[in-house]
C-alpha cells in the first residue's frame, strides 16, 4: 500500500525536444495535510534524442528508444516504476483563436455552478477546428455574469446569462498521435498533453509578473517559442521558426566547418554581443577537432552569432507589436530555453525588445536535483508544475472534471488559469 501510495504522488514530466529528451519528475510531501503539502523535484534527466527533428517525430522507433532510455534512468535515481507522464507539446503546427462561450445558468435561482461553467466553455469549444488540427487547450481569459465583464471566477454568484472569452490552442493532428505511439510504445501511458510554453511559463513566472504583463522566451534548436501574459492571463502565443540549432548552421558556414565544431564553439565561447569583444583574440579551431590549424578571432564569432540571435529577439518583438505590446511589459522577458544559455542574452534582449530581462528559473520549487536551476529543464518541470496545480485544484474545490482523461477532454485544466 505503501507503494503505491507513493507513486499515486508522483507526477512526471516529458520534454521531447529535437536535441535532447528531458524528463523531470516531482513529489508531493505531506499530502494528508493539503494544506502544507509542497511540491519537490526529485529526479531530472536528459539524454539525446533521436528520431526528432525541427520539432516533428521522423522516426518513431528512434523516439522510442531515447525516451525509454531517460525512463530508465530516472526511474533508477527514484527507485520507482514510471507509468505515466505528462507530454509537452512544441513545434510550428500551433494555431491559437478566441471564442466566446455563452450560456443561460440552469439553476433556477441563478446562482451559478461549474456545471455552467462547463458548459459555457463547451460553447466557446464549438468554433470551426482547422483541418486536421485537435484542441490542446481551452485557456479561459475572463467570464462575464450579465454583462459585468473581467470575472475570474463566477461560481457561486447570481445571474441569468453566462459568457466567457477563452483562447484556444490547436495542434497538429499527427503530430498528437505521433507523441502518443511513442510514449504508449515505451511502455506508460498519457496524462494528458501541455503546450511547453505554457507549462514553462507556469514555473518560472510569479502572478506579479503575470498581471504585470511579461513575455516569456523559450529559445529552443529549431524553434522559439513565446507566451506573453497580462492581467494574470495568457494574452498571446506563438512559435517562430528560427532558433538556437540556426546559430550553429550560421557558425558551422561562416567558419567552413562542422556542425560539431561549430556547436561547441559557440557553447564554450559564444557571445550575443561583439561589442568590446578585442579583434586580436583569437581561438583554434583544430583545439575543437578540425583535422588542421584554422584560427579565427573571437569577434567574428560573436558577430555571426549576434546577427542571428538579433533576428530571433526581433521577431519577437513582431509578435509582441502584434498585440500592440512591443517595448510595454513592465515585468519583461523572461528567457528559458538552451538556446538562452549563450552569454550575453539578456543583454542583448534589453537593446533590442526594450525590456527588462532575465533568465527564467523556477520559482517556490524544493528540488535535490541540480538541474532545476538548469534553464534547458524549465518545459519539463513546468508539466510537473501544471500536473500539481491541476492535482491540486480538483482536491480544493468540487470540480465534476476527470484527472485521468486525456486529450478532448480539456475542460478538466482550465480551472488550473483561474487559481491565483
Amino acid at each position: 500500500m505503501a507503494k503505491h501510495k507513493q507513486m499515486a504522488d508522483i507526477i512526471t514530466g516529458l520534454d521531447i525536444g529535437s536535441n535532447s529528451v528531458r524528463v523531470a519528475v516531482g513529489q508531493f510531501s505531506n499530502m494528508r495535510d493539503e494544506e502544507n503539502s509542497t511540491l519537490q523535484i526529485i529526479a531530472t534527466v536528459e539524454v539525446s534524442s533521436e528520431g526528432v527533428q525541427k520539432g516533428q517525430i521522423v522516426s518513431i522507433e528512434d523516439t522510442v528508444s531515447s525516451v525509454s532510455n531517460a525512463l530508465e534512468q530516472v526511474e533508477k535515481i527514484i527507485g520507482l516504476p514510471v507509468e505515466h507522464v505528462w507530454v509537452g507539446v512544441s513545434g510550428t503546427q500551433i494555431i491559437a483563436q478566441e471564442s466566446k462561450g455563452v450560456i443561460a445558468i440552469s439553476r433556477t435561482d441563478g446562482e451559478i455552478s461549474e456545471d455552467d461553467i462547463e458548459r459555457a466553455v463547451d460553447a466557446a469549444k464549438a468554433i470551426a477546428t482547422p483541418l486536421n488540427y485537435d484542441i490542446l487547450h481551452v485557456l479561459p481569459r475572463s467570464f462575464a455574469v450579465d454583462g459585468q465583464t473581467g470575472i475570474k471566477d463566477p461560481v457561486g454568484m447570481t445571474g441569468i446569462r453566462l459568457e466567457v472569452d477563452t483562447k484556444i490552442i490547436h495542434s497538429v493532428s499527427s503530430h498528437i498521435k505521433n507523441l502518443t505511439k511513442v510514449v504508449y510504445r515505451a511502455g506508460i501511458d498519457v496524462d494528458d498533453f501541455v503546450l511547453s510554453i505554457l507549462a514553462a511559463g507556469e514555473v518560472v513566472t510569479s502572478s506579479r509578473q503575470k498581471e504585470l504583463g511579461c513575455v516569456v522566451i523559450n529559445i529552443g534548436g529549431p524553434t522559439t517559442s513565446i507566451v506573453v501574459y497580462e492581467d494574470g492571463d495568457v494574452l498571446h502565443s506563438a512559435v517562430i521558426p528560427i532558433g538556437s540549432a540556426h546559430v550553429t548552421n550560421d557558425l558551422a558556414l561562416g567558419l567552413k566547418t562542422s556542425i560539431d565544431i561549430a556547436e561547441r564553439v559557440k557553447v564554450e565561447y559564444g557571445q550575443c554581443i561583439s561589442k568590446g569583444v578585442s579583434k586580436k583574440e583569437t581561438i583554434d579551431l583544430k583545439d575543437f577537432g578540425a583535422e588542421k590549424t584554422d584560427v579565427v578571432t573571437r569577434y567574428y564569432i560573436n558577430q555571426i552569432i549576434e546577427a542571428r540571435v538579433s533576428e530571433i529577439l526581433e521577431k519577437v518583438d513582431d509578435e509582441l507589436a502584434s498585440v500592440e505590446r512591443s517595448g510595454m511589459l513592465p515585468a519583461g522577458a523572461i528567457f528559458i530555453g538552451g538556446g538562452a544559455k549563450i552569454e550575453g542574452i539578456v543583454d542583448i534582449a534589453k537593446e533590442v525588445l526594450s525590456l527588462p530581462a532575465q533568465l527564467g528559473y523556477p520559482l517556490g520549487l524544493d528540488s535535490i536535483s541540480n538541474k532545476v536551476n538548469d534553464i534547458s529543464f524549465a518545459s519539463a518541470i513546468g508539466m510537473v508544475k501544471w500536473g500539481s496545480n491541476l492535482m491540486q485544484s480538483v482536491r480544493t474545490r468540487r470540480t465534476s472534471f476527470n484527472i485521468g482523461s486525456k486529450l478532448g477532454d480539456k475542460l478538466r485544466s482550465i480551472f488550473n488559469n483561474l487559481m491565483p
